[in-house]
């Protein structure tokens, strides 16, 4: 037995630090007090000065204090892992209804309109996260290269967990130094790649389950269509397996030439006059169609070209020799 007052008066104590001291060696189990109601009632024994002199505590073998100490931690985070548990399977039950096509439970299919960029980035990050087997995907034009980073960066991460991951891409845009260095890159990452002379549209295939492709493939930024379900998604991958063994391996055959002959002759008129300086409404009347059609045709170029800039894609349509 200890007598805490007598050790607080040889060490000097102010009251204040002698209560948080007792406190912390208590709350530590350092010590227990052996007249719990003799010190409860201490205060009004002393009116709120100087200490008691018998209070009295047991001192604890500090080896069987930190057994007790880490037996309550533990029994706290065993609590902590159980709330973290049924916080998951709330989350994973109202996940599965958004991303799990096979948790459907009012049809077999579901479609869903997508507008916006950020949203549309958001679900294809959602849908490959969740991805098991395989990956699927077709692209008319070229990828900027921050989105190629975080494609490669993708790519990794699938192939590691075991995920089949494939991409097809127009025989014309591999004209672009930088999409030859993407798809090489993609390929020692181990993507299987395909070119082909046609892309009909962007898509995107996963696990047979669901498939992004845009609202109007003659216009790529007026949004998408995610579709959930292999009711709808059977007829994408149908599509996209007829390209794929109609299409050529990466790599396999003669190299595509540099000079811009997959583009048609309104596209090269275009990049001429965009070369030159032109603004998009005088390109229109120039080619004789609408500011609507002239905008969209450059942005294609544009992306295919891994351009930021009208100025930018001026300058490589000359380096790659897509116009004199």
């Amino acid at each position: 037995m200890s007598h805490l007052g007598e050790v607080a008066a040889e060490l000097r104590l102010a009251p204040e630090e002698y209560e948080r001291c007792r406190n912390e060696l208590t709350a530590l189990g350092l010590i227990v007090p052996t007249n719990p109601a003799q010190h409860g009632a201490r205060g009004e024994h002393e009116g709120g000065s100087g200490h008691h002199d018998s209070d009295t505590v047991a001192v604890i073998d500090p080896e069987i204090a930190m057994l007790r100490l880490l037996s309550r931690e533990r029994e706290q985070l065993r609590e902590h892992l159980d709330e973290a548990d049924r916080a998951y399977s709330t989350l994973e039950t109202l996940a599965g209804a958004y991303l799990r096509a096979g948790s459907l439970t009012r049809s077999d299919a579901d479609v869903e309109l997508l507008s916006d960029y950020r949203r549309i980035q958001q679900v294809l990050e959602d849908i490959t996260d969740v991805i098991q087997h395989g990956l699927a995907s077709m692209h008319p034009t070229s990828l900027v290269r921050e989105v190629a980073e975080r494609v490669l960066s993708r790519d990794r991460r699938q192939i590691e967990n075991g995920v089949r991951v494939r991409a097809m891409y127009s025989e014309r845009v591999v004209a672009a130094p930088e999409v030859s260095e993407l798809l090489r890159r993609r390929v020692e990452a181990g993507v299987e790649v395909r070119i082909t002379p046609a892309v009909p549209m962007t898509m995107i295939i996963a696990d047979a389950q669901f498939a992004m492709v845009p609202v109007d493939p003659a216009e790529p930024m007026a949004g998408a269509v995610l579709a959930r379900g292999p009711a709808l998604v059977r007829s994408y991958l149908a599509l996209y397996e007829h390209c794929w063994h109609t299409a050529s391996p990466y790599g396999d055959g003669p190299a595509p030439e540099q000079g811009g002959d997959g583009l048609s002759e309104q596209q090269r008129a275009a990049l001429v006059m965009l070369a030159s300086g032109m603004k998009d409404e005088k390109i229109a009347r120039g080619l004789g169609v609408s500011l609507r059609t002239v905008s969209r045709m450059l942005s294609e170029l544009m992306q295919e070209m891994g351009a930021t800039s009208r100025f930018e894609a001026g300058v490589r349509a000359h380096r790659l020799g897509w116009v004199d």
